[in-house]
Formats: structure tokens, sequence, C-alpha cells
């Protein structure tokens, strides 16, 4: 092994000293750098931020630390905070923004933030602010002077750094698991809505000279992303869980997607009505892949508005029980249609068009006299909803909400309706029309045997068209059913068990002498049944589709309140007679035992 040479020593003793050099030149530099950033970071940035809001935000912080080297960079304990008095100052000058923002947390970060491009380019390029955590309050209050305003500022941000920078580009800024709590001021009282978890990424944020004017922007960004995952609220009547899960919106794209978003009660079939202490509807709601179109996200922050031009629903179930053991809550429902409940909701809402696929709508009711549970279902059902709003300027335009919608009846019968609303009626009037095809009647055992004692024990239905007006105290139209082989068994629940038994003569009675087994008959003679039917004040909305419609069928089959009466008669009387049989009966029995004695 060779040794190694003093010139060998002096030439590493030498690269050694040039090495520690450069690192001494590096390191003071560094140093030098973050020793006149600092003060800058410290003085400087809110100055900035104070100029560039009017006066109106102040923004605070306890420490920072930067790394030139890394050109990374960290503020702590930081608050951005409105000055009230200048907010107040706004207002009367009708310059007031409608949202105040207060954002604080631990620590933010500030990574690769170009020390050189500063230095030689007076650029400020940073690739990444993280706000990890952060604490969001929004209050809203909306003015009318800021209406016709634009997402672009007024005045250019440019004018207050160019002094400074020639340009402040942010590429990505982040708030990581933010904690968001949104304050209504539009009301007498204030409504507050809290959200946790939430993440929101803003995308190519730039200040320079011409950025304010280019239309492809939005306050200053290019993009804006919002994800939310597995959001859970409870409702305030502690009956259910609103849950949604992959919350994904794109403001480029004007799109949001919620993977699922359902409606949960918080107890069971058996135990809901027992802990409301009534008989209510329980509703369960499940929806998958909603996609909605064209939001406009200018209008959601300045108005808390939710426009849009298209909602999609892929598809979902939605089941409604109700236990008619409990006794039921006595209550006006008047005012309380779908199409009135929605010009009721504090957000205003305006979606263009709504898309429905494959949904599976069921309703279920325990009967306490048959002590059975009814069941009748609406599959497959897709159709469109449109001019869904609750906004007064596009309800003057056009006040009808229509809905379009394609059913099967028991996964068999094809079922078409349109309804019409009109939200600006002082009456809520409102139409469907529609015709059902094709339909073994038997499959409508399932609810008419529990609810109503009845059973179908065959019928074919051609079809059922029906065509109604209506408002919230009458309906009128007309019901034309058109059916083959009506045959109906009369039922009464069996004494000490839980079955039903059919009422033999009663039975024959009803298909003897009130119903018809064929509209039109073998004659040719169509009965079809004029509609005037008068919701109580305590029926609802569906209550009274139902029962209006099924007033059209009861007079198509025969009862008439002519028939009814007649058959109702003929139930006195038969019930006469069993009394009669009785009584006959008792005396022969008492005889009977008489002359046993005698003996």
């Amino acid at each position: 092994m060779r040794e190694t040479t003093p010139k060998c020593r002096r030439k590493l003793k030498w690269i050694l000293g040039v090495l520690l050099f450069i690192t001494l030149i590096i390191v003071s530099a560094s140093w030098y750098i973050s020793i006149k950033i600092k003060p800058f970071v410290q003085q400087e940035l809110g100055a900035i931020v104070n100029k560039a809001t009017n006066g109106l935000y102040d923004i605070r912080f306890n420490k920072v630390s930067v790394n030139p080297l890394t050109g990374n960079a960290s503020l702590t304990e930081v608050r951005l905070v409105p000055d009230t008095n200048v907010y107040r100052k706004l207002v009367a000058q009708k310059k007031a923004p409608n949202n105040l923002y207060v954002i604080e947390l631990q620590k933010l970060s500030i990574k690769k933030f170009h020390p050189f491009k500063i230095y030689f380019d007076k650029k400020l390029e940073i690739d990444l602010i993280l706000f990890d955590k952060p604490h969001i309050t929004m209050v809203n209050k909306s003015f009318a002077f800021n209406e016709d305003k634009l997402p672009q500022p007024e005045k250019s941000p440019y004018d207050y750094i160019k002094n400074i920078f020639t340009a402040l580009h942010v590429r990505t800024i982040d708030f990581k698991n933010a904690s968001f709590k949104y304050v209504n001021n539009n009301k007498a009282k204030q409504d507050i809505d809290t959200i946790s978890n939430i993440t929101i990424t803003l995308k190519d944020w730039l200040i320079d000279a011409t950025s304010a004017k280019d239309k492809s922007r939005f306050y200053l960004l290019k993009d804006a992303y919002v994800y939310m995952n597995n959001y859970t609220y409870a409702t305030p009547d502690s009956m259910y869980y609103i849950k949604a899960s992959q919350f994904e919106f794109s403001a480029s794209s004007k799109k949001l997607n919620i993977k699922e978003f359902s409606l949960q009660p918080r107890y069971s079939e058996q135990e809901f009505a027992k802990v409301n202490g009534y008989a209510r509807d329980r509703y369960s709601l499940q929806l998958n892949n909603i996609d909605l179109h064209g939001i406009n996200l200018f209008s959601y922050i300045k108005n808390r508005e939710v426009l849009a031009d298209e909602m999609n629903i892929a598809n979902g179930t939605l089941s409604v029980f109700n236990d008619n053991s409990y006794p039921k809550l006595v209550k006006d429902k008047t005012g309380k249609f779908p199409h009135q409940l929605f010009q009721k909701i504090d957000i205003p809402i305006t979606i263009k068009k709504i898309n429905l696929n494959q949904l599976d709508i069921s309703y279920a009711e325990f009967d306490e006299k048959s002590g059975q549970r009814g069941r009748i279902s609406f599959n497959n059902t897709s159709g469109v909803i449109s001019n869904v709003t609750n906004q007064y300027k596009n309800k003057k335009k056009n006040p009808i909400i229509e809905a379009n919608l394609e059913s099967y009846l028991m996964e068999q019968g094809k079922l078409n309706v349109g309804f019409k609303f009109n939200v600006m009626a002082p009456k809520a009037d409102f139409s469907y029309q529609g015709q059902l095809l094709n339909l073994d009647g038997r499959q409508l055992n399932y609810i008419t045997r529990p609810l109503a004692m009845v059973q179908i024990k065959s019928c074919l239905v051609r079809s059922l068209a029906f065509d109604i007006k209506a408002n919230e105290d009458v309906a009128t139209g007309k019901v034309k059913f058109t059916y083959n082989d009506l045959s109906l068994g009369l039922m009464k629940k069996h004494e000490g068990g839980e079955r039903l038994k059919r009422l033999g003569i009663l039975s024959l009675l009803t298909n003897a002498m009130v119903i018809y087994s064929d509209n039109p008959s073998v004659d040719g003679k169509f009965t079809a049944a004029p509609i005037h039917y008068k919701r109580k004040p305590t029926g609802s909305f569906f209550n009274f589709v139902w029962k209006t419609l099924f007033q059209g069928v009861k007079y198509s089959v025969g009862f008439t309140p002519k028939k009814e009466a007649e058959i109702k008669g003929y139930v006195s009387r038969f019930e006469d007679m069993k009394n009669e049989r009785e009584k006959r009966r008792i005396r022969r029995e008492l005889r009977r035992i008489e002359r046993e004695r005698n003996r």
C-alpha cells in the first residue's frame, strides 16, 4: 500500500478548506437572508393584509421560523380577524363584503418559497401554504349593494404589492382537516351550522399586473376543491341522522359529487312510534352517486344560494313505515304540502333539472285491527323534476315545478304520472295525471288484506287512467278504470288468532250485488268515475292523493255512496238475522235443559 504523499495531503486540505469556506458563505447568506426576511414577515405582511382589505382584517401570529436553504417557513398561533369598527363603516359606505371570516390555527407552513426569485426577480413564488387543522368562521350578511358584483376584485391587489414584488404566486393553498362554522345573520334569529374534518384546496392563486382582470379566475384562483368524508348531522327532533360520505366539489368543473347520502332513523320500526308516543311515519332514505352540474360557487359564497343546472341521482331507496297500533297525532296539515314546505326552506335553491334513476319506494303499515303488516311498492322509479326553485325572482318567471315519473307498481304494473305544482298559488294548486297499465290485481293483496281486510281473488287491470286538479281543500277530475274478472273476498280477524278469515256470505253479496266484475261490462257499458273529494284538514298530501284515486276506483267498480248504503243495509239485516238465529238457538237450548231437569 502506497503512503500518502505530502503533496496529496496538501491538496486534500485545500479542497476541504474551499468546501468549508463555501459552506460558511451559504450558512452566512442563509442567516443574513433569514434575518432580513423575519422583520419583513413580521412588519410588512400585516401591513399588506390591512391595506389590501381596506383595514378590515388584521393578521396576528406569535413566532416566525424561516429556513432559506430549504425555502420553508412557518408561523405559529396565527389569527386572521376582522375589525368590527371598520366593518360598520364599510356597511355605511356600501362597500362591505357579504362575508366576514375569522381563521385561527396553531401553525401555518410555507413550503418552497424560492428565496433567490425574491432576491433576483422580486417575485414571491410559493409551492404550498398549509393550514393544518384551522378553525374557520364565516359570518354571512347579504347586502343589496353587492348583488351585481363579480368574483373579480374591483381594485387590483397588485397595487398593494407592486412596490415590493412584481408578482405573488401560490401554487397550492391547503386547508387540511378544517372545522368550519357558518353563521347566518340574515334573519332576526342567528342561525349557526358547523362542519368538521373538511379539506379545501385552492389552486394557482396569482397577484400580478393582469390577474385581477383574468375572467378565467375567481377570487384570483384558477380552481378550488372541497372534500369531506363521513359527515353526520343529528336532527333536532332526536329521531334521525343525516349522513353523507365522500363529498367532492370542483369549482372549475362546477361539479359536486356525493357518493352516498342517507336519512337514517335512530330507532327500529318497533321502537320508533313507542319513543314518539304516537303513530308517526318513519322514513329511511338512501341515495347513491348524486351529481350536481353547473353549480354557481360565487352565488353560494356571496348569498348562500344553491344554484345548479342539473342533478343526477344514480339509484336509491325510500322506505316509509307507520305503526297505527299507537294513537294518531291529530294535527292540521294544511300548508304542509311538499311544494309548500320547499318554499319555506331558508336556503335559496334553484335546480333547473333533477334526473332520478332506479329508485325503489315502499310504504308499509302495521294495522291494529288486522294485527298484520301491509306493504305497497313502486319499483325502479325514474324520471325528471324540472324548475325546482324557491326563489321569488325565478318563481315569478315560471311558478310551475313539474315532475314526470315512470315506475312499476309491485314490480309489475307500469305507472306513468306527471305532477305540476304551482308554487305561487295561495291555495297550493297542483295537478296530476297518468296511467297504470297491465297489473295482476292480486298483487295488491299485500296491502288490501292487512289494511282494508279485503282480498282480491281475481282482477286483471288493463288500465287505470286519471286526470286530477286539486288545491289544499278539494280535488276534482276523472278516473277511468278498465279491468276484467274482478272478484273480492271480505275478511275479518279470526277470534283468538292472528290470521284473517273470509266472510263468505258478505263476500257473495258484494260480488253479486255491488261490484261490477268487468269494466266495460259484457254489454259494452263503461263506467267512468267523476271525482270530487274534499280533503280533511288532518290529511297529508300523499293521503289526499291516495284517497282521491281510491274514490275513483271505488266508484268505477260499483262502490258508490248509494251502493255502500245498500250493502250496509244488507249487513245490518244479516246481523239481525244472525242475532235472531242466536236467540232461537239459546231458547231451544234452555228448553232442552228444562226438559232434562223435569225428567
